[in-house]
């Protein structure tokens, strides 16, 4: 039988874990969207080299394992940042930098696929409809373009928010306070190889399923247009 005792003392690693999950999601979606959008239009380019090097961007992180894309940004950046502890919250900067870095720039290599294909699904007429009534390239992509081609893409990007969740766990092998290296540190105080995974398991399927709701509901609200 299963001993769940424990959980009194350990509680509050749990917690600062699922908090610094959450965070490290949201910075990786955001930037990694801002990015995406920049490597989607450079892939679109009319330009050779600068359409060559974003195709190349894509295909080497897609083409690569996170885990390795994470060990070499830990290697490669080296930062002097503070550790922040405040009260039960604890989160080490010098490690989570390069974490953010590598998950960031995998992410935004997926997401500019999905929105290029979204920009390109836009009807042309539209497009030419933009033109006729005397709208310049910067407004018929900010009015016209980009907000039809977020309506296709925000499935995409609500799917890497979850994936992004999960895969944050990764960042346990370089020392990040997130839920599974906080998970690990439990396992290893407490000798209980079980327990302390299956409340981490719970716990990632929580915020993944609202994080799922969340985006049904973004894009019921999105359909209206």
């Amino acid at each position: 039988m299963l001993s769940w005792d424990w959980l009194a003392q350990y509680w509050s690693y749990f917690l600062t874990g699922a908090i610094n999950t959450i965070i490290i999601s949201l910075i990786v979606v955001g930037c990694g969207f801002v990015l995406a959008v920049l490597v989607a239009l450079a892939k679109m380019s009319k330009n050779s080299i600068v359409s060559a090097f974003a195709s190349i961007y894509v295909e080497v992180l897609r083409g690569t394992p996170m885990l390795l894309q994470i060990l070499i940004a830990y290697v490669l950046i080296r930062v002097e940042a503070p550790f922040i502890k405040v009260g039960l919250y604890s989160l080490d900067l010098e490690v989570l930098i390069p974490g953010l870095v590598a998950l960031i720039l995998n992410s935004s290599a997926y997401v500019s696929e999905a929105i290029r294909a979204g920009i390109q699904s836009v009807v042309a007429g539209q497009i030419e409809a933009a033109h006729s009534l005397g709208f310049t390239g910067s407004q018929t992509f900010s009015q016209v373009i980009f907000p039809q081609a977020m309506r296709n893409v925000l499935p995409a990007l609500g799917n890497e928010f979850v994936t992004i969740i999960k895969d944050s766990s990764l960042l346990s092998v370089i020392g990040v306070f997130e839920l599974m290296h906080n998970t690990e540190i439990i396992r290893a105080n407490t000798f209980m190889p079980l327990p302390p995974l299956l409340v981490a398991g719970m716990i990632y399927f929580i915020l993944t399923f609202i994080a799922s709701r969340l985006v049904k509901t973004l894009e019921h609200h999105f359909a209206w247009g």
